[in-house]
């Protein structure tokens, strides 16, 4: 995959704490980015998931009522 470079500017104590974190975690600096922003991404994703899940679970009654069960299961007349 092309990696392509960033510049980001944090104040120091964000800078040495994200130092200190790749350290511990014996990556580099970019590897703890690349990692925090993928686990971003991933949370996202789950959120999306969670919500639509939600939403299912209170219209299914009205979402059935409209459409009917077997159009809901994906099926067409």
């Amino acid at each position: 995959m092309t990696k392509k470079q960033l510049n980001v500017r944090v104040d120091a104590t964000t800078a040495e704490i994200a130092r200190a974190r790749a350290e511990k975690e014996g990556i580099s600096m970019n590897q703890y980015i690349e990692k925090l922003v993928q686990q971003d991404m991933g949370e996202t994703g789950r959120s999306f998931v969670d919500a639509a899940a939600q939403f299912m679970k209170e219209y299914e009654a009205a979402f059935l009522a409209e459409f009917g069960e077997h159009e809901a299961a994906g099926h067409r007349r």
